[in-house]
């Protein structure tokens, strides 16, 4: 009975000895693939050209490689993830307002000048009318960033346009904070106050303002008004009532009350009448 006992240990032994051999010899391992090659419809070092007039055509087309990855039960079948990335020359991709585009299997991808153009001005904040150099790569990718491989780099010098402004500066190149996160408050119906310096923004160019350092409560609202003391004409924030992202968002003529920063603490204020954007830093 014991020896019967024994040969079925042994033998339930053996048979998940010889499962966990046909399990590894089953196993996919990725053996590897090529790094993508960056191509454009230009060369590089080449000026990309821009132009207001000419924001619905084509400003460059660029175009990569597949990688080929391969596995060891031959040519993988997944869907290679691409990042492109654009940043200004001798950042190396570290600046946090690269842009960045991720494509799903996809092998191209053609920006329009204004396109471009208004990516350089809204999320890098490049100048306009001052020209740069511009750095691109693109990155293959399996699943969640595995086997990375990244492309050679292509530069080009590019000039971002003068755009219309999104929202039109107050003709009295004028502009004040007022609200509940100011030090002053909310002003009474009918209260004409003289206009406080410490809540003047100063005008840098046609379409930009800035306020240097101002003490703002937590938590509190406030608006943009051309003239201290009137609300008949104000800027606010372009969706609901303190709906805004509190450190920066988009406005317009006539807007809602925006939300104020969490945390009280002394800020700067800058509001960009060319893009409609304004944006807060913590001092």
């Amino acid at each position: 009975m014991k020896n019967k006992s024994l040969l079925l240990v042994l033998s339930a032994f053996l048979l998940a000895l010889t499962w966990s051999c046909k399990k590894q010899e089953s196993q996919v391992l990725l053996e590897g693939g090529k790094a993508p090659v960056l191509a454009a419809s230009q060369t590089s070092g080449s000026t990309i050209a821009m132009a207001y007039a000419n924001r619905a055509l084509p400003a460059i087309t660029l175009n990569w490689t597949n990688p080929d990855y391969r596995l060891n039960t031959g040519p993988s079948s997944q869907t290679v993830t691409y990042l492109l990335e654009i940043d200004t020359l001798g950042a190396n991709f570290t600046n946090p307002r690269k842009l960045t585009y991720s494509f799903n299997g996809g092998l191209s991808r053609t920006f329009t000048q204004g396109e471009l153009n208004t990516a350089l001005l809204t999320t890098m904040r490049l100048q306009t009318n001052r020209e740069y150099t511009l750095e691109m790569r693109v990155t293959s990718s399996l699943g969640l960033n595995a086997a990375a491989l990244a492309s050679n780099r292509l530069t080009f010098k590019i000039t971002p346009f003068d755009i219309p402004p999104v929202v039109d500066p107050p003709l009295s190149v004028n502009l004040f904070i007022t609200g509940s996160a100011t030090p002053a408050s909310w002003m009474s119906n009918g209260q004409t106050p003289p206009a406080s310096p410490s809540q003047q923004f100063t005008r840098v160019s046609n379409t930009k303002f800035v306020l240097n350092s101002i003490p703002l409560t937590g938590g509190g609202s406030f608006l943009l008004v051309p003239a201290y003391g009137d609300w008949s004409d104000k800027y606010g924030f372009t969706g609901g009532g303190n709906q805004n992202n509190p450190m920066g968002d988009t406005f317009r003529r006539g807007g809602n009350d925006f939300q104020g920063p969490a945390t009280s603490g002394n800020y700067r204020i800058e509001v960009d009448f060319q893009l409609g954007t304004y944006t807060l830093t913590r001092l």
